[in-house]
């Protein structure tokens, strides 16, 4: 436990008066010994390409990291978070000066503000937090790392929450204040519900305008700033209270945009992400949220009426059915992902601060739940460092390492700027933090435990009880140092209502195995000391911890999954020193299956087996009960999506935020299936829920075509059993060699110039008279080189095993998704991103040479046929039975007259969609749209998207 000591310091609040400054303990680190010095470093260049045309957009070489850091991790510190011009002495080039940068301040201001008692206890803190940090440990949000330290304003929150009122005065406020929060990378959320409906007077006696007509300004505003180079994607969430009289129009907004989208594309414009042609859609910059309250959801239970109300009376103005809004709402999200839900009375019932105002409103990814112009800073913890070689958990050491990170975020906030006073003014004064935590699904699959069970429910629960318990018990000993917040005295009681009601759930937690029940035995003797601690001291801060996604900083601190989220996929793509990646069975599988009581032996042939097919389904050894262990978010065994509810549901009453996170549901959901977990959710006391239903959106990739092959196979065999039951007698089969089917000197062909991000090569298919690929041609490079001398022996070895008879379709089965580099956007509009130049070549080759249904089978369309799934068209109906597709595209290849004529042809191009597959082995294309920055396919982290290439975020991190 922490001890204190007297001190004259500066409180809370202002003035100089008795404290008391906290003692600190070594607990990572040792007497006489920097942290840097226990730890290996080594250097390494950095060098990224840009995904358009290959050439270098950023080098620095001979920086230094620890060698146990990833090529990925030490990539995005450096081109992300590292100061300095590039190229000048000024640049930072070690982690070393970076995390020195950062830690000197919130050392130097915890010293000045008096939270420490001795030096000696400054320098241990300042120790154990670059311990934590240089062994990825843990980490503070991006904007710590973006800002602090540096001549910049000193912004440490990622999260804001804006308030907008009924006046035009305050509506372009609300326009300028997004903007700047915008400019410095950082999101916020509105709730708009004080503005007047469409369906009420204004005080000159005209109709107002309504909240959805100025949410076109607030998105335009958006998408500009966001396109003017801002640190990341500009991040907003817009929410509307379900008794608004324009709430119906609120929930179609997006849903009628996608409509638009669909016909301006079928016109021939460019739709895509990232096309010339999107930024005419409106309200695509924002997640819409419908405040959804207790007595709207029991009349949706009961089928009654809900009066929506006049915003300035609050009066009843017009009456609803409750379960047709509710299904309107359900149908919406639906066909494009919003929107989604906020439940108004779970979040109020647990706020900490009801004296001061209710809380209408999140930010953009919904964890964060608070007062109107306040803002929350972030930090999260790597859970599975805390995992020991004996699989148990390493309490006392998270109970340390919590107390360390909640100290610092505190002390951050006396350093802190803010983007406007108000905001700055209600964050000092209430002080709200958000501790949460990374790689949980990791956790629970190296303990044997099934993301989707009771057990790795319970698991998680306990942890995230534990760390809150601690966070409170630590704000309370903070406020006996220097102050509780500034506004917990007209709060206090509500405050501790709060802290009984999180002990009250830790009380009913239910344990099942040793780790979780020696952790919640933790956690009870911490809210224990919580509670006794508060009722003598207050707290230091009105909010502690929540769930954020963690996209960034996870990619820092080499997490395998992000925030509360199961793990992605069982095979991964690591990046190699010097470039290039290859291709990894996640390392967490040995760890689990070792858990899990098999041997060596067995293990490896697991492994290779997930290498080869990246499921567990049928794998060598395996017991099918342990499947369960090895589901993931998608693939062959996908997390149903109740499994992701029930998770968020077993944690949300030990969070003082909200959990993002995104129910993502399979393309087969329906509208009912929608309904039923936003109504779940409300049941199972969660405060936000969002969904996505695979495929929902235009401009991404379709997802292919299940199981159609192998099911094709089965009936096939079936076929064949019957045929043998009924003619039982022997049959003599001669088996025959081969015979090589030359082609005739004079051959149709057609020769296809590509490019794979930014690769050129030539690809020249011959045909046999009467149809058939017989011979592939294949030029890249200059001839004499090693490539050009490789692809002449594929091309060769290709020609001969197609004369030889070897189907087409069998070697598209075999090289569609193979990944390597260069792989990335192409200019080819059927095929608008490949991963390696062997996948375009042989998608091309598919969609040219063979039949409709064999393509769809594999999961290849062309655009016309994608174009008609969308339309809810059959593509089969593009083609006539009888024929083989000759060309699959938009429009036909002509062969170029010269290389100016190429050039204008491929330049006429329209240009290819921002998205492409993900690897082969997840079983599915995930819906993300490509990196703003790299082009690399982004993929989910929370309820928004992440970069792998360079960390970039569509929201908080």
């Amino acid at each position: 436990m922490t001890e204190t000591v007297g001190g004259a310091v500066r409180g809370g609040s202002g003035g100089k008066r008795p404290r008391k400054g906290l003692k600190m303990k070594r607990v990572f680190t040792t007497p006489g010994v920097h942290p840097y010095d226990e730890v290996s470093w080594e250097r390494r260049d950095v060098v990224m390409t840009n995904w358009r045309d290959g050439s270098v957009n950023f080098e620095q070489r001979g920086v230094e990291f620890p060698s146990t850091w990833s090529v990925n991790a030490a990539n995005i510190v450096t081109t992300k978070y590292f100061r300095g011009a590039v190229g000048t002495p000024q640049r930072e080039w070690s982690l070393k000066q970076l995390i020195d940068r950062v830690v000197g301040v919130y050392t130097r201001t915890g010293v000045e503000h008096g939270y420490f008692a001795t030096d000696e206890d400054a320098e241990i803190f300042d120790h154990e937090l670059k311990h934590a940090l240089v062994n990825q440990i843990f980490s503070f949000n991006s904007p710590v790392w973006f800002n602090v330290g540096t001549a910049s304003p000193q912004q440490v929150s990622a999260c804001f929450i804006l308030a907008v009122d009924d006046q035009m005065e305050s509506i372009l406020d609300w326009y300028k204040e997004e903007g700047v929060i915008f400019k410095g990378g950082s999101g916020s959320g509105v709730n708009l519900s004080r503005i007047r409906s469409s369906k009420e007077l204004l005080s000159s006696g005209g109709t107002a305008s309504g909240p959805v007509s100025f949410m076109r300004g607030a998105d335009a505003s958006a998408g500009t700033i966001k396109s003017g180079g801002a640190t990341r994607r500009a991040a907003k969430m817009v929410v509307l209270d379900v008794d608004h009289p324009d709430i119906e129009e609120f929930i179609e907004t997006k849903a009628r945009e996608e409509d638009k989208i669909r016909a301006l594309r079928d016109a021939g414009f460019d739709m895509d992400l990232g096309g010339k042609d999107i930024v005419s859609v409106q309200y695509q910059n924002a997640n819409n949220s419908v405040r959804v309250s207790d007595e709207f959801m029991r009349a949706v239970e009961k089928g009654e009426e809900f009066g929506l109300r006049a915003r300035l009376s609050g009066e009843i103005i017009e009456k609803v059915d409750a379960r047709d809004l509710f299904r309107k709402m359900a149908t919406a999200a639906w066909e494009c992902a919003d929107p989604g839900v906020q439940y108004d009375d779970t979040i109020n019932d647990w706020h900490t601060c009801p004296e001061t105002g209710r809380i209408t409103a999140s930010n953009p990814c919904s964890e964060y739940v608070h007062l109107d112009n306040s803002s929350c800073n972030l930090a999260s913890i790597n859970l599975l460092k805390f995992l020991k070689d004996d699989g148990s958990f390493d309490i006392q050491n998270f109970v340390k390492i919590t107390e360390l990170i909640i100290t610092a975020m505190d002390v951050s906030i006396t350093f802190a700027d803010f983007p406007t006073e108000k905001i700055g003014e209600t964050t000092r004064a209430y002080r709200q933090l958000g501790i949460g935590y990374a790689n949980l699904g990791a956790l629970l699959m190296a303990t044997g435990h099934a993301y989707d069970s009771d057990g790795g429910r319970a698991i998680a629960a306990a942890i995230t009880s534990l760390m809150t318990g601690v966070s409170y018990r630590r704000s309370a000993e903070l406020a006996g140092v220097v102050g509780p917040y500034d506004g917990y005295a007209r709060n206090a009681e509500a405050h501790k209502r709060v802290m009984r009601k999180h002990a009250a759930a830790n009380g009913e937690l239910s344990t099942l195995d040793v780790m979780d029940r020696d952790i919640h035995a933790e956690a009870s003797r911490e809210w224990a000391e919580c509670l006794k601690l508060g009722e003598k001291n207050g707290y230091r801060n009105a909010q502690a911890s929540l769930l954020a996604p963690t996209g960034t900083i996870g990619l820092m601190m080499d997490c395998d999954t992000t925030g509360i989220e199961p793990d992605l996929a069982l095979v991964k793509f690591k990046k190699l020193v010097g470039g290039g990646s290859m291709q990894i069975v996640n390392q967490t599988i040995p760890r689990a299956l070792a858990k899990l009581g098999y041997q060596n032996e067995q293990i490896e042939a697991i492994v290779e087996y997930i290498a080869e097919h990246g499921h567990v389904v049928d794998a060598p050894g395996l017991r099918p009960e342990h499947y369960e262990v090895f589901d993931c978010a998608m693939g062959e065994r996908a997390i149903a999506p109740m499994g992701h509810v029930r998770m968020m549901a077993a944690t949300q009453p030990f969070l003082s935020g909200a959990i993002s996170k995104t129910v993502n549901l399979p393309e087969s959901a329906t509208v009912e299936d929608i309904e039923q977990v936003y109504l779940e959710g409300w049941k199972l006391g969660l405060k936000a829920l969002a969904v996505y239903r695979d495929n929902c959106k235009v401009g991404q990739p379709l997802s292919a075509a299940g199981k159609k092959a192998d099911d094709k196979a089965a009936d096939k065999a079936g076929e064949r059993a019957g045929d043998e039951a009924a003619a039982p007698e022997i049959q003599v089969v001669e088996i025959s060699r081969p015979t090589r089917r030359r082609l005739p000197n004079q051959r149709p062909s057609t020769t296809t110039r590509f490019t794979v991000a930014g690769a050129k090569g030539y690809m020249t298919a011959s045909c046999y008279p009467d149809d058939g690929l017989g011979e592939v041609f294949l030029k890249m490079s200059k001839q004499g080189s090693t490539l050009a001398g490789v692809m002449d022996a594929f091309s060769v070895a290709i020609s001969i095993g197609l004369q030889y008879g070897v189907p087409l379709e069998t070697y598209v089965g075999k090289f569609v998704n193979m990944r390597f580099d260069p792989a990335g956007m192409t200019d080819d509009p059927d095929v608008r991103m490949a991963a390696s130049v062997m996948d375009y070549i042989f998608r091309r080759l598919a969609l040219d040479h063979l039949p409709y249904e064999e393509r769809a089978a594999l999961g290849i369309f062309s655009a016309a046929e994608r174009a008609a799934q969308q339309r809810g068209e059959d593509p089969a109906a593009l083609h006539d039975d009888t024929v083989i597709a000759e060309l699959a595209t938009s429009a036909p290849i002509e062969k170029p007259k010269s290389d100016a004529e190429a050039q204008a042809r491929t330049e006429s191009l329209p240009e290819p969609v921002r998205g492409g597959s993900l690897e082969s082995h997840q079983g599915r294309t995930a819906d993300a749209p490509l990196c703003m920055t790299c082009g690399t396919k982004m993929r989910p982290a929370g309820s928004c998207y992440v970069c792998e290439g360079c960390g970039s975020t569509s929201g908080c991190s």
